[in-house]
Parts: C-alpha cells; sequence; structure tokens
C-alpha cells in the first residue's frame, strides 16, 4: 500500500476550481434552470427523474448488496421488496418519458437498436463490451 500524504485543505481548493458556477453558486444555478427552461426543456420533471432514478435504483442495489456480500436471504420478502423498488424506479423512467414527449416504447426500442449495432450476432461479447464505437453510448 502506497502511504501518500494528502493535503485535504489543497484538494479542497482544486475541487473548487474544477467545480462549474451552476454547482456552487444559486444565482448561476437559477440562471442555468431558466436558460433550459426557455429553451424548452422540461427541467422540473428531468431534475424529478434524474433524482429519483438514481434514489431509488440506489435502493434496489441496496438489497442485491446486502445479498450478495452480507447474507440477506433470497426470499418472497426480499425479491417482492426488489419488484417494490423496481416499480418506483420505473415511475421516475415515466417521469423522464413524459419531460422528454417520448414513450417508454421508443425508449426500448431504441435501446434493442442500439444493442444490436453493439452485438450483430445478437450475443454478448467482452471486447464489444469493452471497446465500443465512437458513436456508441
Amino acid at each position: 500500500m502506497n502511504d501518500k500524504t494528502i493535503d485535504f485543505s489543497k484538494y479542497a481548493v482544486f475541487v473548487d476550481g474544477v467545480t462549474s458556477g451552476s454547482s456552487k453558486d444559486y444565482q448561476c444555478f437559477i440562471e442555468s434552470l431558466s436558460s433550459l427552461d426557455t429553451k424548452g426543456a422540461n427541467i422540473e420533471r428531468l431534475l424529478t427523474a434524474a433524482v429519483g432514478i438514481s434514489a431509488e435504483g440506489g435502493e434496489f442495489m441496496e438489497i442485491v448488496k446486502k445479498m450478495v456480500f452480507q447474507g440477506k436471504p433470497w426470499n418472497d420478502d426480499n425479491r417482492e421488496h426488489l419488484i417494490i423498488e423496481l416499480g418506483d424506479v420505473m415511475w421516475y423512467v415515466m417521469q423522464a418519458c413524459m419531460a422528454l414527449d417520448v414513450s417508454i416504447e421508443d425508449v426500448v426500442a431504441g435501446n434493442v437498436e442500439k444493442l444490436k449495432k453493439r452485438y450483430p450476432g445478437g450475443e454478448f461479447d467482452v471486447y464489444k463490451s469493452e471497446n465500443r464505437a465512437a458513436n456508441d453510448r
């Protein structure tokens, strides 16, 4: 293990320097929201969706983590809890679809097309997973 001493006060200055204005200044944040709103972004729903998907995905992962690493049993109660959390994720996915004015069917169809391009044979390939084309997000 490397014994490196970190000067956290210098690190804090670095972090502050590479942080956007909208991330640390209220007025700049409000101007960013206003700019997005005037350009047609449904920022209220987008923020609701982004925060919610992340939070609920974390709750889903917490259950899986406890089963894999902490001995939480695979049983009907935990399976049901996962389904409930997945439903919460879907609620926020629908918020995102509404914000983007796109159907969930179109989102899924787009995902299928993306994966067909990445895996043209229809099977997972580690190399293709790790070495994607420039336009493959």
